[in-house]
């Protein structure tokens, strides 16, 4: 079985250390779009009785808004909705497109899920992290947020420092770790189901049964990272923080 990588361009603009790969841009591009057809669809011709589409979205909607009521009071939450909402749903989506499909050509890897690279997980991650600062100075004030730091005693600041980049690591990686080992899992059992009927019957039905199981993983996954990073933006605009 010939060795697969990723399409990437290296040294971008002539700069050494930039480097895009390309079938993430692919997949974020694909996942964004189907997101926002999913969206769309879901949005439009809007009912009191909803059915189909509508009846989904609502149901999403009602499940983010229950993330949101158990990390934070709703007053303060509900500015938080359509963060949580979108991170929930490309999150999903992006988990589940490597499940249904991988496509090689040329040895290289262009359809897969974008959150099995580090780099788009903790690109998420980073992003949260920061706009829980962000939010933290516009809700609480300057000096509140800088307070928090040294509270309860000031010898917490290093601790404290330090919990803000495990906080991103951990919440990137760990999305990460999880699809990608999914997805390593999948190429080894399509690998052995094409050695042959001995090979096929060997690797074809634990295929199925985790790629169905990659299902449910891609969906837990989303809800932790929007757990959690309601979580995190909590302990930075909550009063009792």
């Amino acid at each position: 079985m010939n060795e697969t990588s990723s399409p990437v361009i290296e040294n971008l603009f002539g700069i050494p250390w930039l480097s895009v790969n390309l079938a993430n841009v692919l997949m974020i591009v694909v996942t964004f779009t189907i997101v926002l057809v999913l969206s769309i669809l879901g949005a439009r011709n809007l009912q009191m009785k909803p059915t189909g589409a509508q009846n989904v979205m609502e149901w999403i909607l009602d499940f983010v808004k229950g993330i949101i009521n158990d990390t934070m009071d709703w007053k303060t939450g509900r500015r938080f909705l359509p963060l949580a909402i979108t991170l929930f749903l490309f999150i999903l989506v992006a988990n589940l497109l490597g499940v249904m499909t991988t496509i090689i050509i040329d040895d290289k890897v262009w359809w897969t899920s974008p959150t099995a690279d580090p780099v788009v997980t903790l690109t998420l991650s980073t992003m949260v992290i920061l706009l829980s600062h962000y939010y933290a100075i516009k809700l609480r004030g300057t000096k509140h947020y800088i307070k928090g730091y040294f509270t309860p005693v000031w010898y917490l600041f290093p601790i404290k420092i330090v919990e803000e980049f495990a906080n991103t690591l951990t919440l990137g990686l760990r999305l990460f770790g999880n699809m990608f080992a999914g997805g390593v899992l999948l190429m080894l059992l399509v690998g052995l189901a094409k050695m042959g009927p001995i090979g096929f019957i060997g690797g074809a039905i634990p295929f199925l049964a985790w790629q169905g199981f990659s299902v449910f993983i891609g969906a837990i996954q989303a809800f932790i990272f929007v757990m959690l990073s309601m979580v995190y933006i909590s302990h930075k605009v909550s009063e009792d923080s």
